[in-house]
């Protein structure tokens, strides 16, 4: 269930290879009968063969991809269907492939940022589990074992226990970050509290809104209608604080309120976002309005990364700072301390 959707990078590459292959010519039928050739691993060729053989069908884009259940994102079946419906599959696919390839940038110079201290923090962790291990094979040859750490964390025994407990906290990490990708309802309450965060919220908040300007550009110069291209672009965002609005923004998008009237009234836009907003849309230039935005975003958003990095560099930091201050402080009671406290006692 958590590995059925296609990576970033594939999607971006698919969304290239047929951007080209529809923009030089060649029928849809062949194009995707490609894909479905060339596909790689067995859910991406089972996937892309329903779509060829739908397509082959007759099928438009919205009915060849119903069958692939989750295995592309949302924003790819709308605009792929949109694509279509225009006559522009080409083009749409071509900025679908642009948005796709400044995720992977963000992504790559945010794990780059991050690899020295994750490193270190896997070292630390190593050296501990060696020592619990270390400390099974003394006891088996003295014939008492040496619980320096408490615990129980002696031997394989206790090197299992330890790296359950890591695994428990790995798991519950990667089960919150997958959440917040597919915009799980559980996951709200931490989405709030890391907004809620100084400079870590500002940096979400500044990807968010990345993605909605961006997804807003996309879907509107796509040809699709406002209240479908709003909900689809707030649920891009894959923010609480914005996917929360997405039914009073609705609402008033369908009692006839202008973009800018349904967003300010959820009042948790940024003024800067809302006043572009306002002058597209008096000028009849809101495709373009929220293409400058979208930039300006990105930028801010690659800053943003910078600073979540940092963050997270100073916590893998204090991590690595408490596991050794841990370690010392348990090898000093048990070690030192206990045995001196017992020698008395006797």
């Amino acid at each position: 269930m958590f590995f059925s959707r296609i990576s970033t990078r594939q999607l971006a590459e698919l969304c290239h290879r047929v951007s080209t292959s529809l923009n030089a010519g060649l029928d849809a039928r062949t194009v995707w009968r490609n894909e479905a050739r060339r596909a790689q691993g067995f859910q991406a060729r089972k996937h892309l063969r329903t779509i060829s053989e739908a397509v082959d069908a007759g099928a438009d884009m919205r009915e060849a991809l119903a069958g692939t259940d989750d295995y592309f994102p949302e924003l790819f079946h709308e605009i792929a269907h949109v694509g279509h419906q225009t006559g522009h599959l080409d083009e749409a696919l071509a900025q679908l492939a642009e948005h796709y390839d400044f995720q992977l940038k963000i992504r790559r110079g945010f794990l780059l940022a991050m690899a020295w201290p994750l490193i270190e923090l896997g070292i630390s962790i190593v050296v501990i589990g060696v020592l619990i291990y270390a400390l099974g094979v003394i006891g088996g040859m003295t014939g008492h074992p040496v619980d320096i750490l408490g615990h129980g964390l002696v031997g394989t025994p206790g090197l299992v226990k330890y790296f359950s407990f890591l695994a428990l906290v790995a798991g519950g990490i990667f089960a919150i970050w997958w959440g917040i990708q597919r915009g799980l309802a559980w996951t709200k309450p931490v989405q709030h509290f890391m907004i809620r965060l100084p400079g870590l919220g500002t940096a979400i908040d500044s990807l968010a809104l990345a993605r909605l300007s961006w997804a807003l550009h996309l879907t509107m110069n796509s040809g699709m209608d406002a209240r479908r291209s709003v909900a689809l672009a707030l649920r891009t965002t894959r923010n609480a604080r914005y996917t929360d609005q997405m039914k009073s923004i609705d609402s008033w998008i369908q009692q006839g309120s202008s973009l800018y009237e349904a967003f300010d009234q959820a009042m948790v836009f940024p003024r800067s976002f809302m006043d572009i907003l306002h002058v597209g849309e008096k000028t009849g230039m809101i495709v373009e309005s929220m293409q400058k935005l979208a930039d300006q975003y990105r930028e801010k958003a690659e800053a943003a990364m910078k600073v979540i990095a940092v963050a997270l560099f100073f916590v893998c930091f204090g991590l690595i700072a408490a596991i050794i201050i841990f370690a010392i402080f348990q090898i000093f009671f048990n070690a030192i301390l206990n045995p001196i406290n017992d020698a008395l006692q006797m």
